[in-house]
């Protein structure tokens, strides 16, 4: 059975407080969703997203946060190295930004 990517995720993320929430994902694949948290350029986490409408980051280093929903694309389990070749998440909301 082959999986059909029809039209393409869409989901946005907002900031309240300390708290991040999320939209209701639309074209959902219903494939893993996650929150990609990056600390001034570099991946901290990448919780579930699914479950939740609203994430608060427990990390309270000081820096500069970015925050985005992907969601993952599965084309084949094609790897190399480990690393699937051609399966991927994508970026499925707006970015979100926060210092602390």
């Amino acid at each position: 059975m082959e999986q059909k990517f029809e039209g393409t995720p869409q989901a946005e993320i907002k900031l309240e407080g300390h708290k991040l929430i999320r939209s209701d994902v639309t074209n959902d694949w219903g494939l893993r969703v996650q929150w990609l948290i990056k600390r001034d350029g570099q991946v901290v986490d990448n919780p579930n997203a699914r479950a939740d409408l609203t994430y608060e980051h427990p990390d309270q280093t000081p820096g500069t946060y970015e925050v985005i929903l992907q969601m993952w694309k599965y084309v084949n389990y094609r790897k190399k190295d480990g690393e699937y070749v051609e399966s991927t998440y994508i970026d499925i909301s707006n970015a979100v930004t926060y210092t602390i």
